[in-house]
């Protein structure tokens, strides 16, 4: 069903939902278009102008709400999560308390969304900066996050007092409809929310981006799609916000532990079976400790249980769909042809049931050299690359050797080699023996490729508001 105005409604054809881990349909869902992304952007419209002029005590009490609704339900969402989507239940539950803690740290930035005076260089004038709502939002979220993306985009917008359209990826939309449900109980005012399910987004897109009174776009997904979206936004010279693609670089110093480095690197590198964005592609090892870290590696990434994320010690869920497999084993399959060595994994898992998913085993891959297709183009799938590196005059230049900029690691117990290379990496987030750069009250995004404008943090707000000066003169 789709969401418009305050109400469900049906559409004139739907389409199925699948579980990545078995192939089973999970549930169908309204298919829309062109048509019902207008209806919607007409809901969020007529809805605008009273929404936006309610005090901020007003949309902090409904984020708030909604907060501690979202935490009531938190198992339920991630056992729909888990199901719909395919990751591990404990990763699901970690989700789903991220994603209410946007909605919490937004219901209170609400209340501090600030103006200013500014002395004027006449005596009898004086200037008033204010901050107001920028209009009706369109937002499409991705399937790998699929609460916590729409919490994070929707907290914001709402906090700022902007009326929202959105479409959920099309993997994922009962996830969506189940943060819808929990806006709709606490009351918000109808069209002050929308949302369009469809098969295929183009109509969708393309209806919001030729529309003007739609004045915002916030996107998060591919660097292909992202370019495309922004120039089509930039023909009505509509606000933007991308979180796009990343090539993340995990480097370690001769000065770490590797032991130590070794585990933090399997933990954030198959974060959602490496189906997320700030997951490292390129892990950069100096050399006198590249065979204590990579066997470290090995030992612990051979261990990961794959399969179900509903079966206890899973911590390998599926990937979303055939050609992320495809892909994962064409980068795999390149690396081997040239050189690299596999040290554990390599294939498509079938045995146990497996087959009928979309499953690939977590995989190691040693002596990764720039020729090889993995060393340039993100995976978004289970596989650690390993480079070697001796000299740390150009692992800066290698690790800055990327169209994306979106977050970087680094392990090193040298406190001045640590802030050298943090301020000289061009990513937008950088993990100083740190694995989880994140949280609702930090800024997140890229640079380059992979995106434009933050989320989260106070910033996150911003991104939601412009800027008006009064001049007046006394």
């Amino acid at each position: 069903m789709h969401y418009i105005n305050g109400s469900w409604i049906d559409g004139s054809s739907d389409f199925a939902v699948t579980n990545p881990a078995t192939g089973e349909e999970v549930g169908r869902v309204a298919d829309g278009g062109a048509a019902e992304a207008t209806q919607a952007v007409d809901a969020a419209d007529a809805a605008f102008q009273s929404w936006s002029t309610t005090t901020a005590y007003q949309r902090s009490e409904k984020l708030y709400a909604a907060w501690e609704l979202m935490t009531e339900r938190h198992e339920d969402l991630a056992k729909l999560m888990t199901t719909e989507q395919g990751k591990p239940i404990r990763a699901a539950r970690n989700e789903v308390k991220y994603a209410a803690d946007f909605l919490l740290w937004y219901a209170e930035e609400a209340k501090r969304i600030y103006g200013e005076t500014i002395p004027s260089g006449r005596p009898d004038q004086r200037f008033l900066v204010m901050r107001q709502a920028i209009g009706v939002v369109a937002a499409i979220t991705p399937w790998n996050y699929p609460v916590s993306m729409l919490t994070r985009k929707l907290g914001p917008a709402l906090a700022a007092g902007c009326t929202v359209v959105l479409k959920p990826a099309e993997q994922t939309p009962l996830c969506a409809k189940a943060v819808f449900e929990i806006f709709d109980e606490v009351g918000l005012p109808p069209g002050v929310i929308n949302m369009v399910n469809a098969s295929d987004p183009a109509p969708v897109g393309d209806a919001w981006l030729n529309d003007d009174r739609v004045r915002k776009l916030t996107f998060t997904g591919s660097t292909e799609v992202g370019k495309l979206l922004g120039g089509r936004a930039a023909t009505n010279v509509k606000r933007v916000s991308m979180e796009l693609g990343g090539h993340a670089p995990f480097i370690v110093f001769d000065d770490a532990d590797p032991v130590h480095a070794a585990k933090g690197a399997s933990l954030v590198k198959f974060l959602n079976t490496g189906q997320a964005c700030i997951s490292p592609n390129r892990i950069y090892v100096q050399r006198s400790i590249a065979e204590e870290f990579v066997t470290t590696l090995a030992e612990r990434v051979a261990k990961m249980q794959a399969g179900s994320g509903f079966t206890d010690g899973v911590s390998i869920g599926p990937l979303v769909d055939e050609p992320s497999v495809a892909k994962v084993e064409r980068q795999v399959n390149d690396a081997v042809e040239k050189g690299a060595r596999l040290l554990t994994g390599g294939q498509r898992l079938t045995s146990d049931g497996l087959d009928r998913g979309h499953f690939y085993a977590p995989t190691v891959l040693a002596d990764v050299t720039p020729e090889m297709t993995i060393h340039s183009e993100e995976t978004f799938g289970p596989v650690a690359p390993v480079i070697i590196f001796d000299d740390e005059e150009d692992i800066l230049a290698k690790a800055n050797d990327t169209a994306y900029g979106l977050a970087a690691y680094l392990y090193t117990r040298d406190i001045s080699r640590a802030w050298k290379i943090a301020e000289g990496l061009r990513f937008g987030i950088i993990g100083i023996n740190d694995i989880n750069p994140t949280s609702a009250a930090a800024p997140f995004g890229g640079v380059k490729e992979s995106g434009m404008g933050r989320e989260g943090g106070h910033v996150g707000l911003d991104e939601y508001l412009d800027t008006k000066l009064v001049g007046w003169s006394v």
